[in-house]
């Protein structure tokens, strides 16, 4: 339970660690744009407010100038009306009654004059009138450049005040609208007594002070401000969605593009493997059939998949996938299965359980292979080993045979010329010859099988030796009413074979054939090649008595034959020779209907 926790685990990270890796890179990405964004937005804000209070503060000045030269110029009844509460201080200080007059507007925090060693001699509250205001300005520079000048300070109440000033200049312009009010006498006079009485001499120059109120706007901009932050957040946050779904989109593109190609190189490699591969879901459903599969079974894999496995299995395949769901235990095991119509076939099985990571059940696995070429393979090399002892026996033994059936001859002979005038005993001694002639040609082919087989190959045309070899067993299957018929394809290459060795093969085979067909039949010869195998076929088939089941597999066995006067050796030899070509020699037969022998050579 720990393990699979663990692999759980594991797995998970397996799979949000992508996703952590793609916040951090949006973040670190994404962060210093919003930072920058932010900031670059709150100070062009900064910069919009100053330029705003700096107009609005240059504005009040040169309208706080306009009026005072408009109010000093204009006779009393013909001045800007005020209120009753304001006349009084008017007519004995006018510059003091404009100052409390414009600095009622609740944006000014204060409209103030000081003269140029800081004293205030006007100010929107009376009190502070006789104090010094600021010693630090340079009144030198401001009478030099009469530039406008801002900064923030702090009020009497501590909130911040933006404060304009500059250099009060209440003249009258001669060119300006006062000028185009007139050119009477009335109007003349009236300027020169200004120009003559200006309301401040020039060594008693002042300089203004506005201060605007800055708690509103800075409620404001700090409103903005919080503004700015979401609308950056939300902008920070849809950028990060965005980066997020396009390398998500990306990254899902590219894993379908690697899943594919996973998938068809799976795919592939299933169905090209050289083994049967079947996997069943959790419901034992068919769910994967390879060609293999479809082969050794004899089934179409689109007929079995998403069928029940007990619906299309054989039994013998069912109990065993029924034991390893039970058991739950991999299961190794060789079993010849019955397929019926199409025989049996012997399946080295490895059936196994389909889990994921996580310990889940996915379902099952069955691998198989055909063991039938390897248990043949087996035979042949258990026959082989046995007739190699056999051979090696034989030989021994048909040595110490030869000597004395020399001499038992040579006795037969003298006994048969000792007694030639005696009838019975000259039969007697020819029997004797006979049999012993007869014993010794059984051990010649007993050693000719022992020995190895002398091959002299040569590249020659194998259709000269079939027709051969066709008409020298002509005459003789006249006589048993034996048609003989030879098929040989056009465009056989020339391969390399032993003439002679080639020549006994085929006359043993015709031989055989003809004795199997007492009554007559059918001999029939075909040779073709593959060009794709390149090797050669012939195929020699008869219609006789055939051979039985149980004896095709002994009929290359040195000394097993079913003729009353055959020595079994026929076949053994016939397959040595062939086997001394590298080639291949089969047989496939029923009973009473014929038997077909094919031999494969290589090119």
């Amino acid at each position: 339970m720990h393990h699979m926790t663990n692999n759980f685990q594991n797995t998970a990270r397996a799979k949000f660690r992508p996703l952590l890796w793609i916040m951090a890179g949006c973040i670190i990405v994404l962060l210093p744009i919003f930072i920058f964004w932010t900031s670059d937005n709150i100070n062009r804000q900064k910069r919009a407010i100053e330029r705003l209070l700096t107009d609005k503060g240059e504005s009040i000045i040169i309208n706080f100038e306009f009026f005072t030269r408009a109010n000093m110029m204009a006779p009393m009844e013909n001045r800007f009306p005020v209120p009753d509460a304001f006349n009084q201080l008017r007519d004995q200080n006018p510059m003091q009654s404009l100052v409390t007059i414009i600095s009622q507007n609740p944006d000014i925090s204060f409209i103030m004059l000081t003269d140029f060693e800081g004293i205030i001699t006007n100010h929107s509250n009376p009190d502070q009138i006789g104090e010094t205001y600021d010693k630090k300005i340079d009144f030198k520079k401001l009478i030099e450049t009469k530039e406008l000048m801002k900064r923030e300070v702090t009020g009497r109440d501590g909130g911040r005040v933006f404060e304009v000033y500059r250099l009060f200049l209440p003249e009258i312009n001669m060119q300006g609208p006062f000028n185009r009010q007139g050119s009477g006498p009335q109007q003349r006079n009236r300027r020169n007594f200004y120009m003559v009485n200006p309301y401040y001499p020039e060594e008693e120059s002042r300089i203004i002070y506005v201060g605007l109120d800055m708690s509103h706007i800075e409620a404001q901009s700090r409103e903005d401000t919080r503004e700015f932050i979401k609308k950056g957040f939300y902008l920070l946050l849809i950028g990060f969605a965005g980066i997020s779904v396009l390398i998500l989109v990306q990254a899902y593109r590219t894993a379908q593009t690697s899943l594919s190609r996973i998938k068809a190189l799976s795919d592939n490699i299933v169905e090209n493997m050289p083994i049967g591969l079947i996997v069943l879901d959790t419901d034992s459903k068919i769910v994967s059939f390879n060609y293999i599969a479809e082969t050794l079974l004899h089934m179409p894999g689109e007929d079995t998949l998403g069928k029940p496995v007990a619906e299309k299995l054989p039994e013998d395949l069912i109990q065993l996938i029924n034991e390893l769901q039970l058991n739950e235990k991999n299961i190794v095991k060789e079993l010849e299965i019955d397929l019926e119509e199409h025989g049996k076939v012997y399946l080295d099985l490895n059936l196994s359980i389909l889990k994921d990571n996580s310990g889940t059940l996915l379902g099952y696995i069955i691998l198989f292979r055909d063991l039938s070429e390897v248990k043949e393979l087996k035979k042949e090399v258990e026959r082989s080993t046995r007739l190699a002892s056999i051979g090696r026996l034989a030989a021994g033994v048909a040595h110490e045979i030869r000597n004395p059936l020399s001499s038992i001859k040579g006795f037969a002979t003298y006994f048969g010329e000792r007694y030639k005038d005696v009838p019975e005993d000259k039969n007697t001694a020819q029997i004797m010859v006979s049999e012993v002639e007869r014993l010794n040609r059984v051990i010649t082919q007993l050693l000719d099988f022992a020995r190895p087989v002398d091959i002299k190959k040569e590249i020659l045309d194998i259709r000269k030796v079939i027709n051969h070899s066709t008409k020298m067993i002509e005459r003789n299957a006249n006589e048993h009413n034996i048609s003989v018929k030879v098929d040989i394809a056009p465009g056989i290459p020339h391969i390399s074979f032993d003439t002679d060795r080639m020549n006994q093969v085929f006359l043993n085979l015709f031989l055989n054939s003809i004795e199997a067909m007492e009554n007559g039949g059918e001999l029939s010869v075909k040779a073709d090649y593959d060009k794709d195998m390149e090797i050669v076929r012939i195929t020699v088939s008869d219609t006789g008595k055939g051979i039985a089941p149980g004896d095709i597999g002994s009929i290359f066995d040195p000394y097993f034959t079913t003729k009353q006067s055959g020595t079994g050796l026929g076949l053994a030899i016939v397959h040595r020779i062939i086997e001394s070509h590298n080639g291949e020699i089969k047989v496939d037969s029923n009973p009473e209907q014929g038997t077909n022998v094919i031999i494969t050579l290589p090119l």
